[in-house]
C-alpha cells in the first residue's frame, strides 16, 4: 500500500471506531434515561399512593372527630324521654365536685391495671389519673373510693420522674400529699390508701403492680357566656 492509502485506511478505522463509540454512548444514555424514567414513574406512583393515604387519614380523622363530638354531646347531653337534650356538667357515671369530674374505677383482680394501664384507660375516657390539689379534694376522694372490699389502693396521677415525685399535670409534690409517701424511687408510682379509718394517705409502690384507679377531668361549664 502507498502511504496515502495507508492513511485513508487508518482514517476510516478511526471514523468507524468513533461511530461505534458514539453508538455505544447513545445506547448507554438511552438505557440510563429509561432507568431514570422508570424510577421517576415509580416515585410518582409512590407519591400518589402517599397522597391518597394522607387524604384517607384526613377523612378518617375528620370522621373520628365528628364521631367523638357526637359521643361527647350524647354523654354530656343525653336525650330524655321527650326527645329533648338535658346537659350535665359531668357525663353519665362520673361524680362531680366543683369544677372536676371523677370516675372511680372499682375493679378487683384480675381486672386491675398497672399505672400505665390505668393512665391509658383514663385517657381513653378523655381524662387523666386524678391530681390531688388540696385537702378538700383529698377528703372527697376518700369518701368516694372505699366502698368495696378487697381493693388495697387506687392509682392516682403521681409518679417518680427524673428522681422527683411529679403529678401528671407536671406539678410537684405539696404538703397535702406527704402522708405515708416515701422518698422518690425510680419506677415507683403512688396509690391512695387508708392509713386509718378517717384519713386517706399516699403510698409508694412499683408502677408495674396492679390496682384500681381514679380518673379526673374538668367539668363542663354550663354557665351562660
Amino acid at each position: 500500500f502507498s502511504p496515502v492509502a495507508g492513511c485513508w485506511v487508518i482514517l476510516i478505522v478511526i471514523m468507524a471506531l468513533r461511530i461505534y463509540c458514539e453508538y455505544l454512548r447513545c445506547e448507554y444514555v438511552t438505557a440510563e434515561n429509561l432507568e431514570l424514567e422508570t424510577r421517576n414513574q415509580q416515585l410518582e406512583t409512590q407519591m400518589k399512593n402517599l397522597t391518597d393515604m394522607l387524604q384517607d387519614m384526613k377523612t378518617d380523622r375528620n370522621e373520628l372527630n365528628v364521631s367523638r363530638a357526637q359521643w361527647s354531646i350524647d354523654q354530656y347531653c343525653p336525650i330524655d324521654k321527650e326527645d329533648a337534650r338535658k346537659c350535665n356538667s359531668c357525663q353519665a357515671g362520673w361524680l362531680q365536685e366543683k369544677s372536676s369530674c371523677y370516675a372511680v374505677i372499682d375493679v378487683r383482680p384480675p381486672d386491675q391495671k398497672t399505672w400505665d394501664g390505668a393512665q391509658a384507660d383514663c385517657r381513653e375516657r378523655n381524662s387523666e389519673l386524678v391530681v390531688i390539689n388540696n385537702l378538700k379534694e383529698k377528703e372527697y376522694i376518700r369518701r368516694h373510693s372505699w366502698n368495696i372490699r378487697g381493693i388495697n389502693g387506687y392509682w392516682i396521677g403521681l409518679r417518680v420522674v427524673d428522681g422527683k415525685w411529679t403529678w401528671v399535670d407536671r406539678s410537684g409534690l405539696t404538703e397535702i400529699s406527704t402522708i405515708l409517701l416515701e422518698p422518690p424511687t425510680e419506677g415507683h408510682c403512688a396509690i391512695s390508701v387508708l392509713n386509718n379509718i378517717r384519713h386517706i394517705g399516699l403510698k409508694s409502690v412499683n408502677c408495674s403492680d396492679s390496682y384500681a384507679w381514679i380518673c379526673e377531668k374538668k367539668a363542663l361549664s354550663l354557665a351562660p357566656p
